[in-house]
């Protein structure tokens, strides 16, 4: 399995690790910034990994071609991966043109010239003399790649070759095996070499597992799921500071997901992927347990996925996980023991199109079903539903079938403006924003932490009758 690692990641991208010696304590960094090349520049530093990702935690406004900026990062930011952007103009009528890239810093102060407009050309950026982390990450990925090039040509012979049986296949086995323990050794090695940086953190998630070539395609991905968390130190807490560390676990669930064939199988094998790997982080550190649970949970939420939400009950009362979705795990746990089938809907208030209030249990239609959908019209997953759903909803009967109170959780100016022009298009439906999107009254009565959900609902008794993840359960639903 490749594990690809690419220095340039987003447009003209550079990443900024800031770490400290293991055992250290942690002081502000001083990151200073030579700026050239454009008119004027906005530098702003974002954090790359932890719940604040797309805010700035730092800007500099109108800082002029050749003049010199200090960014200082605190200390309860460090160690971690940060983004630094610019917002550059050539001329001072121009607008702004965003640039962003990515540095590696530990305990030292760093010193930057760079023209945002080429920031990942090493001509138009340099360091001072003597920096340490972004040296010695050029020059494990340089030589990284160089070595992981044969592998790759061996891998794909091994992938697509026609005769398994024959001599030469199996010769190329041996190479494979062997090019592979090789590597894996150098690997170690400059973890070991470096160990002072936080570089060498990122440096273990290019092991790569062991593959046996036996058996058939099923049977190599099974053996690959064994071996994948061989290379890696759950004991380091470290490498919850690593952005690579959520790039490596999806490929790790990847492994289950092309296994996948139906919904229902591919839920299975979800939750089994995070009972596995949860099992393997429980045995490390505390916060790399946490930080396991809440990778999966997130990914069950996204997915809708009950059966591993439900999985990961257990380890909340584990004293040491420390997760930070604890309280989230436990309203959707109590949510899908709430909001189950046969049980009568939450209660909520909407308005009819002259804006008068409906009480949703009170409301009377001829309609077999009211379906419930929670969605945001700036949610891409909720849009593809909805471009599926209303078609739908018209070919297979309309209001005759059943009402459609379609609950809006756009909560921010740019997100109302957006749903106030898509429900336009939706004129059968009757249409309510949530005060308080997520948090309000109503997705707190639904217990709804992400969207879309549909909750399918018995016009006669209030009762629920299914909750469908797609067009397809929900046809299944009604017709059972």
């Amino acid at each position: 399995m490749e594990i690809n690692y690419s220095k340039n990641k987003v447009l003209c991208c550079i990443c900024i690790v800031l770490a400290c010696f293991p055992n250290a304590k942690a002081q502000e960094v001083n990151l200073k910034i030579h700026l050239r090349g454009v008119f004027e520049s906005k530098i702003s530093l974002l954090p790359l990994v932890g719940g604040k990702t797309i805010l700035p935690i730092i800007e500099k406004s109108k800082i002029k071609n050749g003049d010199e900026v200090i960014l200082t990062v605190p200390q309860d930011k460090l160690p971690g991966e940060f983004v630094v952007r610019y917002d550059y103009k050539d001329t001072e009528a121009s607008m702004p043109y965003p640039a962003e890239e990515h540095l590696f810093i530990n305990h030292q102060d760093i010193e930057l010239w760079v023209n945002p407009k080429s920031c990942n050309n090493p001509d138009s950026t340099h360091f001072q003399k003597g920096e340490q982390e972004n040296t010695i990450f050029a020059r494990f990925s340089t030589e990284n790649a160089n070595r992981r090039k044969p592998i790759g040509v061996l891998q794909d012979f091994l992938m697509n070759y026609d005769n398994p049986h024959s001599a030469f296949y199996k010769n190329a086995i041996q190479e494979y095996e062997k090019r592979c323990s090789a590597y894996n050794q150098w690997v170690k090695e400059q973890a070991r070499m470096y160990n002072t940086t936080f570089v060498s953190n990122l440096f273990l998630f290019q092991y790569i597992p062991q593959i046996s070539w036996e058996g058939s395609e099923t049977d190599r991905k099974w053996n690959l799921e064994s071996h994948y968390f061989e290379g890696i130190d759950f004991s380091n807490p470290l490498l919850i500071k690593a952005a690579d560390l959520t790039n490596w676990m999806n490929q790790y669930v990847n492994i289950y997901g092309t296994m996948s064939t139906t919904v229902a199988l591919r839920d299975s094998l979800f939750t089994l992927a995070g009972k596995n790997a949860i099992e393997k982080a429980k045995q490390g550190h505390p916060l790399v347990y946490g930080w396991m649970v809440d990778y999966f949970y997130k990914g069950y939420e996204s997915f809708n996925i009950a059966k591993g939400i439900q999985m990961l009950e257990p380890y909340l009362d584990d004293p040491r996980c420390l997760t930070s979705k604890k309280l989230e795990i436990e309203k959707r746990l109590q949510g899908i023991e709430t909001i189950r089938p046969g049980v009568v809907a939450p209660d909520f208030t909407t308005k009819d199109a002259s804006g008068n209030p409906i009480q949703f249990l009170k409301y009377k239609t001829s309609s077999r079903y009211k379906l419930v959908l929670f969605w945001s019209a700036d949610c891409q997953h909720c849009k593809e539903l909805v471009e599926k759903l209303y078609p739908w909803y018209l070919q297979a009967g309309g209001k005759r079938l059943m009402e459609v109170f379609a609950i809006s959780v756009d909560d921010t100016d740019t997100e109302i403006k957006v749903w106030e022009e898509a429900k336009l298009k939706l004129p059968n439906w009757k249409h309510s924003r949530a005060e308080r999107g997520i948090n309000s009254p109503e997705a707190s009565a639904y217990f709804i932490l992400a969207t879309p959900v549909m909750v399918l609902v018995d016009a006669k008794t209030n009762q629920i009758v299914a909750l469908p993840d797609t067009i397809d359960q929900l046809e299944k639903a009604i017709t059972q």
